[in-house]
């Protein structure tokens, strides 16, 4: 009977582990993008897959949607949300009470871990609690990991659009048309930064202001060195300065904020070391170099001790 409990919990979290990541997955990946670019048309198959991902995917957004009107929301979590949504990749509105769905659903799944396996019974009270606020929170959790994992992948990019820009501005383009063009050239080895990108130039097609466009940048990405290029780029349409001489220097100052990034972490290194070394390596150390001196103390002083 165990067992069977166990596999159908198994099976269950296995099942909705599925169901997120066909709904927050990308419908094109990387390589397919690239490999239709380069052969002129379709990979084989590709169709077919998308096709039957699709109904799939709105099954399951039918079904989080509707368990997410169980905790009704504020408009101000909402909003929240729906920020929080589009600085991880996220841009759909519906996606947000998808994720509130989940901070319904995963309550429900941890405690029914908990109270099938038995774990509750050496403390009902605090386990049962403690593993609906782990469910509770766990969608947000995973969200400002994602948050925070796309932030740090755009500003090790940052840089080298910042290169590129240069190069095109330096070349006689516009700053939109550089933007434009910095955006192609990182599709494939920064997407991220080269999304932002692609939707200022959408902004500014259907009539948003270039300053209006960096601003929504700056408080659609939220990260630091972002505002700091948005705020360059402002004052020196304002001033009327030289582009590609600002922006030269700004990239000089992110790459140099980029190497130290790198040395923090690396002088680090050394502190974090510590516990593994303390709790794993010393006490298998210990008992290699140890062991047989203490099995010889003992079968010498056991037979003393005996008499």
């Amino acid at each position: 009977m165990t067992l069977v409990i166990a596999l159908a919990i198994f099976f269950d979290v296995l099942l909705v582990g599925v169901f997120l990541v066909l709904l927050f997955s990308t419908d094109n990946s990387t390589l397919v993008d690239r490999l239709t670019q380069l052969g002129g048309g379709g990979v084989p198959g590709q169709a077919v897959v998308q096709e039957k991902r699709e109904p799939s995917r709105k099954k399951v957004e039918r079904v989080l949607t509707d368990v997410s009107k169980l905790l009704p929301p504020s408009a101000r979590e909402v909003t929240q949300f729906h920020r929080l949504m589009i600085r991880a990749g996220y841009r759909r509105p519906e996606l947000v009470a998808v994720l509130r769905g989940t901070k319904v659903l995963f309550p429900l799944l941890f405690l029914g871990i908990v109270y099938f396996t038995g774990w509750y019974a050496y403390s009902p009270i605090p386990i049962l609690l403690c593993a609906a606020v782990f469910g509770f929170l766990l969608p947000d959790m995973w969200l400002s990991w994602r948050v925070r994992h796309r932030q740090f992948r755009m500003v090790l990019a940052l840089p080298d659009a910042l290169d590129l820009l240069v190069i095109c501005v330096e070349g006689g383009l516009g700053l939109d048309q550089s933007i434009a063009r910095v955006a192609d050239e990182l599709e494939y080895t920064h997407p991220e930064l080269s999304d932002e990108f692609h939707l200022i130039n959408l902004e500014m097609r259907v009539g948003r202001s270039r300053l209006e466009a960096l601003q929504e940048l700056a408080d659609r990405t939220g990260v630091d060195d972002v505002k700091a290029l948005v705020g360059m780029l402002v004052q020196t349409d304002r001033f009327g300065t030289d582009l590609a001489q600002a922006l030269r220097v700004h990239a000089d100052s992110l790459r140099t904020k980029r190497r130290q990034r790198a040395e923090e972490q690396a002088a680090k290194t050394s502190v974090k070391m510590v516990p593994p070394l303390v709790f794993f390596v010393f006490p298998a150390l210990f008992v290699v170099l140890l062991g047989p001196a203490v099995v010889i103390v003992l079968h010498q002083m056991l037979p003393q001790l005996n008499k």
